[in-house]
C-alpha cells in the first residue's frame, strides 16, 4: 500500500488533518453521474476503483452509506482510521488475510441493500490487475459492479507499487465513472466481468485524466 505517504497523512497527521487537506480539494465530476443515478433507485452496487486512486475516491463518496472493505494490515488500519472519520461501514479482510470472511461480510451488506467499496488490485497488487473478489461479490450479492476512477492537478504519486494518488491542498479533482453493469451467473460470468470491468475502469481512467495528458509527478 502506502509507505510513507499514506502513514503520514492517515497514521501521524491523524484522519482530521487529513479531511481538512481534503476538503481543500475542488472536486468536479466528469461525465454521468452514476452513483447519483443508482442511489436514487435504491440500487446496491459494488464500488469499483483501483488502489492508487483511493484517497480522493473515499473522499468523494464519503457520508454516502457505503461499506468499505480494507485489509486488516497495518497500512490498512490507517486507511481504516480514515475511512471511519468519513462514515464509512468497515469490513476488514483482505485476498491473503481473512479473505473469505470479509468477502461473506461485503456479500452479507450487499443483500441487505448497502453498497460495498473496493479495489480489485489491493491490498499488494500487481497494480491494477483485477482480483475476482469484486465480481464476485456483486454476483453474489446480487449487486451491480460501478467501476469509477479519480486524477488530480496538480498531484504527488508516492513510490509504493500502486503509486498512490496524494492530491496536495486546493488540488483540482476530477472523477469519472464507467457504465454499470451486472454480473452474470456462472464462472463465465464472473470471467466476462473482469474483463468488462477493467476495460470500463480504463474508460473512466481515460475520462478523468487531463485532455494534455500530462501525469503527476512520482516521489
Amino acid at each position: 500500500m502506502l509507505k510513507r505517504t499514506s502513514r503520514a497523512i492517515a497514521g501521524r497527521l491523524g484522519p482530521s488533518a487529513a479531511c481538512l487537506l481534503a476538503r481543500s480539494w475542488r472536486v468536479r465530476i466528469v461525465g454521468r453521474d452514476e452513483r447519483s443515478v443508482l442511489a436514487a433507485a435504491r440500487v446496491p452496487f459494488v464500488l469499483v476503483c483501483w488502489h492508487d486512486a483511493l484517497l480522493p475516491v473515499m473522499w468523494h463518496h464519503r457520508g454516502q452509506g457505503i461499506a468499505a472493505l480494507i485489509s486488516e494490515a497495518r497500512d490498512g488500519g490507517y486507511l481504516a482510521s480514515f475511512a471511519g472519520s468519513l462514515g464509512y461501514r468497515l469490513i476488514r479482510g483482505s485476498s491473503t488475510r481473512s479473505g473469505q470472511r470479509a468477502l461473506l461480510s461485503a456479500i452479507r451488506a450487499l443483500r441487505q441493500g448497502v453498497s460495498v467499496g473496493i479495489t480489485p488490485d489491493g491490498p499488494a497488487g500487481p497494480r491494477r490487475v483485477f482480483k475476482p473478489g469484486a465480481v464476485s461479490a456483486a454476483q453474489q450479492g446480487r449487486a451491480v459492479i460501478l467501476p469509477v476512477h479519480a486524477e488530480a492537478r496538480p498531484g504527488w504519486r508516492a513510490g509504493s507499487w500502486d503509486r498512490f494518488l496524494v492530491p496536495p491542498a486546493f488540488a483540482q479533482v476530477r472523477v469519472a465513472y464507467g457504465s454499470p453493469f451486472h454480473v452474470s451467473q456462472g464462472a463465465s460470468g464472473l470471467e466476462d466481468a473482469v474483463i468488462r470491468c477493467t476495460k470500463e475502469l480504463d474508460e473512466a481512467a481515460r475520462l478523468a485524466a487531463w485532455p494534455d495528458g500530462a501525469e503527476t509527478r512520482t516521489a
